[in-house]
């Protein structure tokens, strides 16, 4: 404590750093997770991307960040196994951050789409069983956890699963799938900001003073968002602009002409689908918003707390200071605009073709199952539940087209993830414990 009390300021501002760097790791890497979809099928530019992406991550970290947070700061670590021992708590939760912000720096440097979740996890157990062994950890927690990293993609994979064979049936299996789609396509719209706006009002809000809403008032509250959002959508498909003739369709067989309309009005139905994939770019990056900052504020809370419950023994430190949740989305921000469209490229480009109908359902099927986690207080992989949102598109249109080697790569990336965090914040903690001791 007294090391705590003595070097109080320093380790604030070592750890403030730290934090930030981890937060840019995870906007330089997670983007990816966010918004490769909408970048692969076109629908948006990088820049586009950005813009977009920089907004809702910083709402959705602002709004609905708080859950996950208090799971990695309190959930994972027992705290009371550090009794007497709070230096090495705080030392360990900064050589945590140390270490996996590294590690998701040099990942998004090489274009490797890793999991944060798993980065910052396995850093915390790293120093954990180092400091004071297995007592230290949650195993309940943490098995629950490792749980939801297979669960997760599976329920993610049935979700878009179930979304994309539902499109197909409603909109381009029928004679005219463009008639269809204007009729359709606002449900779609209505379900995605029923998603997120459930979410924000039944959970997120009260990170900011307005109290507790309940989950009648979350339901309504949320449907009137989902209307007014598909009524200001099916306006917007209406004034779009279609090419009802094509020089295919001017052909002179009455076959060929039914074979372009056809191909024409698919196109069509697929710049519909553009539209509602910027709704649901930004619905994901609001859910990772709301999910991945916590892997960077959630050790820096504890820091925190653990330095001013030193200065002051009557701290409350299950409080989250005001100005944490807003350095995550600054430094998420900051790191989508530099290194994230490496990995942007790699996940939504290489894995598979993708058009803007795949890539509503695999982006809509991601944001509900993480927004989903979110509200529970699980921190879930966002790549995990991408990737499998991704393969489930594929069981729904052939798994042929799935690149199986970038997914094995992805395996393999998750697999050594964990470890090197365990591994780098073994190496930082015994350096700071050199340093400060």
């Amino acid at each position: 404590m007294e090391i705590l009390a003595e070097h109080g300021l320093l380790l604030l501002i070592i750890a403030t750093t730290l934090g930030f760097l981890m937060a840019w790791g995870i906007g330089a890497n997670d983007v990816a997770n966010a918004m490769s979809t909408s970048v692969g099928t076109k629908s948006l530019t990088v820049v586009q991307a950005l813009i977009i992406a920089a907004v809702f991550e910083f709402l959705g970290a602002f709004l609905a960040g708080g859950e996950v947070t208090n799971t990695i700061k309190q959930g994972i670590v027992d705290s009371t196994a550090f009794a007497g021992q709070e230096i090495n708590l705080t030392l360990g939760m900064i050589s945590a951050m140390f270490a996996a912000g590294t590690w998701l720096l040099l990942a998004s440097f090489l274009g490797w789409p890793v999991s944060t979740t798993h980065s910052i996890i396995g850093a915390v157990i790293g120093f954990s069983l180092l400091s004071v062994g297995t007592d230290a950890i949650h195993w309940t927690v943490l098995w629950s956890i490792f749980g939801s990293w297979i669960i997760t993609p599976v329920i993610s994979g049935i979700i878009a699963y179930i979304l994309f064979v539902s499109v197909l049936r409603s909109i381009f299996r029928h004679f005219h799938p463009l008639k269809h789609a204007k009729r359709k396509v606002p449900i779609y719209i209505a379900l995605t900001a029923f998603v997120i706006s459930y979410i924000t009002v039944g959970s997120g809000l009260k990170h900011i003073g307005f109290g507790e809403i309940s989950t009648m008032q979350a339901l309504i509250y949320s449907g009137i968002i989902a209307a007014v959002s598909a009524a200001v959508g099916a306006v917007v498909i209406l004034r779009m602009n279609f090419n009802k003739d094509t020089d295919k369709e001017k052909e002179k067989t009455a076959k060929t002409k039914v074979k372009s309309k056809s191909s024409n009005n698919y196109k069509q139905v697929e710049k519909i689908f553009s539209v509602l994939m910027i709704i649901t770019a930004c619905a994901m990056a609001f859910a990772h918003g709301s999910n991945d900052v916590a892997n960077s504020i959630g050790p820096l809370s504890a820091v925190v707390a653990a330095i001013h419950h030193a200065q002051d023994s009557s701290y409350n430190t299950s409080i989250l200071e005001w100005w944490i949740l807003p350095l995550g989305a600054v430094g998420i921000v900051i790191g989508l605009s530099t290194l994230g469209y490496k990995v942007m490229k790699t996940v939504g480009v290489k894995i598979t073709h993708l058009t803007p109908s795949r890539g509503f359902a695999a982006q809509l099927a991601t944001a509900s199952t993480v927004v989903i986690a979110s509200g529970t207080g699980l921190p879930i992989s966002t790549t995990q539940t991408l990737v499998g949102a991704i393969i489930g598109i594929g069981l729904a249109h052939g798994i042929a087209a799935i690149n199986m080697r970038v997914i094995s790569s992805i395996f393999v990336s998750w697999i050594i993830t964990l470890p090197s965090g365990a591994i780098l914040s073994i190496i930082f903690f015994k350096i700071l414990q050199a340093m400060f001791c």
